[in-house]
Formats: C-alpha cells, sequence, structure tokens
C-alpha cells in the first residue's frame, strides 16, 4: 500500500479541504482544482481516470472486474464569486472568489470515498466518482452528460450525491422522496423600442410600460405556498433601461427573472404561459422581444428505492434521518442525473450555528467530513454486497 494510501486519512483530507478553500475557482474555470485532484486520485490507481469531461470535469471509475451495479458519486468543483470576509489561515486567497457553497468540503469526502474503496475493494460491481464543473451556473452536468466518454460509461444503475446543509444539526441526514430540490431556470427578456427626445417621449416607444407589466406580473403568477402543487416564485433578479442622457427617452430595457417550481411539468406550463404573455405584451406596446433563457437547474426528482438505500445507510451509520415534508426552493444541478438515472440526493446538516450557503462568512465544517464519507461508503455497501 503507497503512503498516500495510508495517509489518506481524516487529518489529512481536512488539509485537502482547507487547500481547495484557498484556491477557489470559478464555474467553467476549474482546471487547476481539476489537476490537483486528478494528482491525488492517480496515486490511488483506479481503473480508469477521465480528465476534461464537459470542460473542466474529472472522472475515476474503480472497476472490481466482477459484473454487478454501477454506481455514480458526483460532488462540485466550482466556487462562487463572492469576496470571503473569514480571516482563518485558509480563507480563499482569491479576490471576490471563494467556496461559499462547501463545494470544497463535498470534493473532500469524495476523495475519503475513493480512499475507503482502495482500502476494502467492492466484490462486484463499478464504483464512479465524478467532480462536476459548473455546477453554480446550471450548465455543467448537461455537458458532462453529452460528453462521448461519459457516455462510454454506460449503463449506469444507481446516482447519488450529498449537500451538506447549514442550520441543521451537525450531520443529520435530510431527505424525501419524489422532488429535492426545485426546477430553476432564469429568463432574460428584452424589449426594443425606439428612441425620442425626452421632450417629446410620445414620438418614440418606451419599454417602460412593459416592464412595469413585467413586474407587477411576476408577483401575481408567483404562488409562495410550498405546500401547493402550483408553488412558484418569480423574482426579478436585474432590469436595465436606457441610458444616463437626460435628453433621451428610453427606446430599450431588460428584465431578468429566475422562476422556481417544484416539477419538471410545472416548470414546462408557466413557461409555456409565460412567453405567451410576453408575445402578447410586446404587440401591446409596439416592442421587439427577445427572450433567452439561462442558468437552467433540473429538478432533483429522488427515486424512491435509492431514498430507502439512503435511509438504511444514516440507521446503519447511527446518524438521525430527519424525512423533509417540502422540496428545497434552491437549484442544484445534480437534478440533470436524477432525471435520468435511478438516483437520489441527500442533506447533511452542517451545525445549527454554521453560516448560511452563499454567505461571506460561511465555511465548511471539517466535522463533517467523516459523516459524508460514511454515508457514501455505506451506500456503497448496500449496494454491492
Amino acid at each position: 500500500m503507497s503512503k498516500l494510501k495510508e495517509q489518506l486519512s481524516i487529518d489529512r483530507l481536512t488539509s485537502i479541504r482547507r487547500y481547495l478553500h484557498q484556491n477557489p475557482e470559478l464555474p467553467g474555470e476549474e482546471f487547476s482544482t481539476a489537476r490537483y485532484l486528478a494528482g491525488i486520485l492517480r496515486e490511488l490507481g483506479p481503473s480508469q481516470l477521465l480528465e476534461g469531461v464537459g470542460g473542466a470535469g474529472l472522472i475515476a471509475v474503480f472497476d472490481s472486474g466482477r459484473e454487478g451495479p454501477t454506481i455514480l458519486f458526483r460532488s462540485e468543483l466550482d466556487a462562487l464569486p463572492i469576496q470571503e470576509v473569514n480571516t482563518f489561515s485558509h480563507r480563499s486567497g482569491k479576490e471576490n472568489v471563494s467556496h461559499k457553497c462547501g463545494h470544497d468540503g463535498h470534493m473532500a469526502a469524495l476523495l475519503g470515498l475513493a480512499g475507503s474503496i482502495v482500502r476494502h475493494h467492492p466484490r462486484i460491481g463499478r464504483v464512479i466518482l465524478l467532480y462536476q464543473p459548473a455546477e453554480e451556473i446550471g450548465a455543467g452536468a448537461e455537458r458532462v452528460l453529452e460528453d462521448p466518454r461519459f457516455e462510454g460509461l454506460y449503463p449506469i444503475d444507481y446516482a447519488f450525491a450529498f449537500h451538506n446543509l447549514p442550520g441543521f444539526p451537525l450531520g443529520e441526514v435530510l431527505v424525501r422522496k419524489g422532488p429535492f430540490t426545485a426546477a430553476v431556470q432564469s429568463l432574460i427578456i428584452r424589449l426594443q423600442g425606439k428612441t425620442a427626445h425626452a421632450g417629446e417621449p410620445e414620438n418614440g416607444i418606451s419599454p417602460a410600460p412593459a416592464i412595469a407589466d413585467i413586474l407587477l406580473m411576476a408577483q401575481k403568477l408567483s404562488v409562495a405556498n410550498t405546500a401547493a402543487e402550483d408553488f412558484a416564485i418569480l423574482t426579478p433578479v436585474h432590469t436595465t433601461m436606457g441610458s444616463l442622457a437626460y435628453g433621451v427617452a428610453a427606446g430599450y430595457g431588460e428584465v431578468h427573472l429566475t422562476i422556481r417550481t417544484w416539477t419538471e411539468e410545472a416548470m414546462r406550463k408557466l413557461s409555456a404561459r409565460l412567453l405567451q404573455y410576453l408575445g402578447d405584451l410586446a404587440l401591446r406596446f409596439s416592442l421587439r422581444l427577445e427572450t433567452e433563457w439561462t442558468n437552467v437547474f433540473r429538478t432533483n426528482h429522488n427515486n424512491e428505492e435509492a431514498v430507502d438505500i439512503i435511509q438504511q445507510a444514516a440507521e446503519d451509520c447511527g446518524l438521525t434521518l430527519s424525512p423533509m415534508e417540502h422540496p428545497f426552493k434552491w437549484g442544484e444541478d445534480f437534478g440533470a442525473f436524477t432525471q435520468r438515472f435511478r438516483g437520489a440526493m441527500f442533506g447533511l446538516g452542517a451545525g445549527q450555528d454554521c453560516p448560511a450557503l452563499h454567505n461571506p462568512d460561511y465555511d465548511f465544517p471539517d466535522e463533517l467530513l467523516l459523516h459524508g464519507i460514511q454515508m457514501y461508503k455505506r451506500i456503497m455497501e448496500i449496494i454491492l454486497e
């Protein structure tokens, strides 16, 4: 057994996690992160090590050589454009870039699973460890899925991932059957009219009335009741109109909306209704309309059998299990995998006093690493025993 195999302890994984925290990279730019992880994985001797998958993606395959199920475990590579305010020694070394969603911890936990596989190789089947790029912008999962090298790993029988959850007791396992996170996508609405002299606005075509109508419409179409089947949140995140030229009446404007529903079907219906409304609105105000969808996150739809396995693993690990009544309202790119494979995402409590995700003072709790590794390891054992 190599020195690295012996040293891939919790202390070593904590050091790796903190190194990753110090060296964050934005979505689509995670090449140095992937190279660093590849160097560690290479010494563990996987059956296959694939780099540059779907961009900066990294895949390690551990194959028993015997027929059996294939399990995919996924972590994320990317950080966020947030300035860290912490002062500890492993704080981010990059201005306005930091791991404020805990992806550094998720990566380290997946390395811990790799170390466990090397020490106790599964008797049957295959284990695929995926380090996915560009999760935060809802693009990386689809890029990986479209990569021929990933398709070459089929069939995949199960897919699992966890996300740390501040505000819940450390190590508590949260899961539910069906939707675990919302379907989320953003819409850019561009409205082209015609400029005019600010003293003669009647000679132009202003986007202002249409923009006001859209902002009111977003409120009317929102259904904030999380127990409702037609739950939906339409959030205006950015608007712009005209320019700082006080003699010119605006002729162009944009509205950016983020839309959330519990299911893909609800999202399809709401999107169609929204586009029909915008087409009618543009005709009413004589505006040229352009729309663009971006940052698309599919619903994480948890398979019942996969959830049963997670629940069994939590019990076997002695962790508190808390079934969730409603999904989380945030989007997670792992949904692209649960839409295609039998899989599930679960949450691990990061501590009730842990700062919230995407807060500038957030940091993944090192104490959670062991729980994440234990859960992954037990899930693997249940399926491949």
